[in-house]
């Protein structure tokens, strides 16, 4: 048994390394997906300014919705 934990063991990484959402570099583990603390909150900044949005149909009934139907 003392053999095994003086031996080093190869831990595989639960996710594989993908590149920095932001500026391309490998991302890293303590910042996944983001290789750095400063692109994380470069992103963060973005959603929070608003610069990213969910676009939405201008006329709900543009949008796929029944409810206007009731015949």
């Amino acid at each position: 048994m003392e053999e095994r934990m003086n031996s080093k063991a190869s831990v595989e990484p639960l996710r594989k390394p993908r590149q920095c959402p932001e500026c391309g570099r490998p991302s890293s583990r303590d910042t996944y997906p983001f290789c750095s603390a400063r692109c994380r909150e470069l992103d963060l900044s973005r959603w929070l300014t608003g610069s990213y949005a969910i676009p939405v149909a201008e006329d709900e009934s543009k949008a796929g919705g029944d409810e206007g139907d009731n015949g």
